[in-house]
């Protein structure tokens, strides 16, 4: 059972280090929520189809833990792009579709949703500077981690005081692909194979989204590091989309990964 009395998100020490400052942050898992079902514990996800209700009673949670109000607990409509958006205001009904967020503002919780894909934050407490990355493969490979840095950098930041963490996401044991999937990386940089280990299957390989972005924050100069937590593995803390699709389950829930500046 999970604990639905208190949520306990993961932290980074990385950017444990800057709450002082005013930057606090919170990988969230399943624990402290109110939905039921296939979406038991703190499901975030209004894509979903858990109850609406006990959608907004979760984030609501995830606000008050952030210290701010609702409405500043932000999100971008996720749609596996390289595409990044600056925050001044909470969005409201019509949320832009990206992948990423930053903003300069406290009191603005950036948070994105993740179900298997590498939820990464972001911060440079110095040029007061914070964002927020989905990077599934597709994001990944197609620039939104280098992309989020760009947009921090516009407003102030530096790459190489950035702190950028990746949080819990599918481990390559269990994320297998296919011969298309691997011939995409390759031929976009013949260094990626390294990412990809033979499966029993045929033509098939089983593919470390983990060590893969890790590499392309290392190459975009930030201090970056991993939460060694896998989404697929740890049933009870984490969902996973390709969990309930081996087991074919109708949905699932997403967590959420969130950072904010305090005001000051």
């Amino acid at each position: 059972m999970l604990d639905n009395a208190r949520l306990e998100p993961v932290r980074s020490p990385a950017l444990d280090a800057h709450e002082p400052a005013g930057i606090r942050h919170g990988f969230f898992t399943r624990a402290g929520g109110v939905s039921t079902g296939l979406f038991q514990g703190l499901n975030v996800g209004l894509g979903s189809g858990d109850e609406r209700a006990a959608v907004l009673e979760n984030r609501r949670r995830v606000a008050r833990w952030l210290k701010v109000a609702p409405e500043g607990l932000v999100g971008v409509h996720q749609v596996h792009s390289p595409e990044v958006v600056a925050v001044e205001a909470p969005f409201g009904v019509d949320r832009p579709k990206a992948d990423a967020m930053v903003t300069d503002r406290p009191g603005l919780a950036l948070g994105v949703l993740t179900a298997d894909c590498g939820p990464v934050l972001f911060a440079d407490p110095q040029a007061g500077v914070i964002g927020a990355a989905h990077a599934g493969w597709k994001g990944a490979l197609t620039g939104v981690l280098e992309n989020t840095i760009a947009a921090m950098e516009k407003r102030g930041a530096r790459a190489g005081r950035i702190a950028a963490v990746l949080g819990p996401s599918i481990t390559q044991e269990n994320y297998e692909v296919g011969p298309e999937f691997v011939e995409r990386f390759v031929r976009s940089d013949a260094a990626s194979e390294r990412f990809f280990a033979a499966s029993a299957r045929a033509g098939h390989a089983f593919f470390d989204l983990r060590g893969y972005t890790l590499l392309r924050l290392e190459r975009a100069g930030v201090r970056m590091e991993a939460v060694a937590r896998c989404t697929y593995a740890l049933e009870s803390e984490f969902y996973s989309y390709r969990r309930a699709t081996h087991r074919n389950e109708p949905d699932y829930g997403r967590q959420v990964s969130a950072i904010v500046m305090e005001n000051r």
